[in-house]
């Protein structure tokens, strides 16, 4: 086990809220191991790295030496979580919810240990329930209590429907952490309710209430609104490893911490030394690279990692040579040709104003070297030529 404080130090680190905090405080120094939950209701099996948020945190709760308890909703995603809903969610068939299940182990397991992870599914013990349970579990709560719930108070004022069942899931969510006698349970944000009911639920009975940390939603590589794949700022999990380095080493520097934060199983201590870097001059794009690396490491392997930049589309910036680095032949009239009309006739620019715009921005290099607007290449000579970040070609000038 780690010590209390740098325990608390990592694991406050990217959350929202923790309550209570020096309740988790105590339960670490204990020194005996916690029961760590989270619940997933199976209902869409494509995960892309917001998802991820949890699986981090409970990463490093079970690299701590803590023992972690991944829940997959299998009964409560029939119900259908009204979490930020306004509408009464469609339940999931039996047969839908087995199959989702099934992709969720297979990826959630690209962050944590498998040996060392508790799968459980609560209609193991849903199921078991009997009507007189039921009652006894829907007398923990009120009407006015629910209705407290932003999602539910602004239905009801819009006079929207809201059905008897929908009030079931945070009760149900509450009775896992009875039945898993969780000492804590994470969510996000949107999740504060139902993980406050499970305290409630626990008290009533006779276990000693969880701890709730809440995370937030991951913002997208637009870095403005969540990650989302409707909205295409996402990467997803088993996006190729080419595809996941482009898009982390091209998303705004205004992100690299926040998902070093959210994302990295790295040390406070490492991420401190990384921020240093780049105080010191290092360029963002390389710490950016350090991040890739990681993420794709875990969902891919290391020698995936190794070779992400050899089919991003930006291998050129490390100064190799992709394999597949296309031939183009361009005939000029001279002893030598001008760099922006090799651009033009080579096709490595639409035309001779984007031509002179590359030239004029740096953006060009001849042989790995930047050069200028009133650059000669010589006739009978082969060139590597990149233009901007995507386009390059190996060019004869004849």
């Amino acid at each position: 086990m780690t010590d209390v404080s740098s325990a608390l130090a990592l694991l406050e680190r990217g959350t929202h809220e923790i309550l209570l905090k020096e309740e988790l405080e105590k339960k670490l120094a204990s020194g005996r191991k916690l029961r760590i939950k989270a619940g997933f209701d199976p209902t869409a099996p494509d995960l892309h790295l917001g998802h991820s948020v949890l699986l981090t945190k409970m990463r490093q709760f079970q690299d701590m030496g803590h023992e972690i308890i991944f829940l997959i909703g299998d009964f409560t995603g029939r119900i259908g979580d009204p979490s930020g809903k306004n509408v009464t969610r469609k339940p999931l068939s039996e047969e839908e919810v087995k199959a989702n299940a099934q992709t969720y182990r297979e990826q959630v397991f690209k962050v944590l240990d498998p040996d060392k992870t508790i799968v459980a599914f609560n209609a193991d013990w849903m199921n078991k329930l009997s009507a007189a349970d039921l009652i006894e579990l829907a007398a923990q709560s009120t009407v006015a209590r629910m209705l407290e719930r932003d999602d539910f108070e602004k239905r009801y004022r819009a006079n929207q429907a809201i059905s008897i069942h929908e009030f079931l899931y945070p009760l149900v969510q509450g009775y896992d952490s009875v039945a898993l006698e969780a000492d804590v349970e994470l969510g996000g944000t949107d999740q504060k309710f139902n993980l406050l009911m499970g305290r409630e639920i626990q008290k009533h009975f006779g276990q000693e209430s969880q701890v709730v940390i809440t995370m937030p939603l991951l913002e997208g590589l637009d870095g403005v609104q969540k990650m989302s794949k409707s909205l295409g700022n996402y990467v997803g999990l088993d996006e190729p490893p080419g595809t996941m380095f482009q898009k982390l080493v091209s998303m705004p520097d205004s992100l690299i911490w926040r998902y070093f934060e959210l994302l990295s199983l790295k040390s406070n201590e490492e991420i401190a030394a990384l921020r240093q870097r780049v105080e010191e001059g290092a360029n963002p794009r390389d710490i950016k690279m350090e991040l890739a690396r990681e993420l794709i490491t875990r969902y891919h392997g290391a020698e995936a990692a190794a070779n992400a930049h050899r089919s991003s589309g930006n291998r050129l910036a490390e100064g190799e040579l992709p394999e597949d680095l296309p031939e183009i032949e361009v005939d000029f009239d001279g002893a030598q040709a001008p760099i922006g009309a090799v651009l033009n006739r080579s096709g490595l620019a639409n035309n001779s104003a984007q031509a002179k715009d590359m030239l004029s921005n740096g953006r060009v290099k001849v042989d790995g070297e930047v050069i200028a607007r009133d650059h000669m290449l010589a006739s009978g000579e082969s060139y590597v030529i990149q233009a901007g970040k995507k386009r390059y070609a190996r060019v004869l000038v004849r």
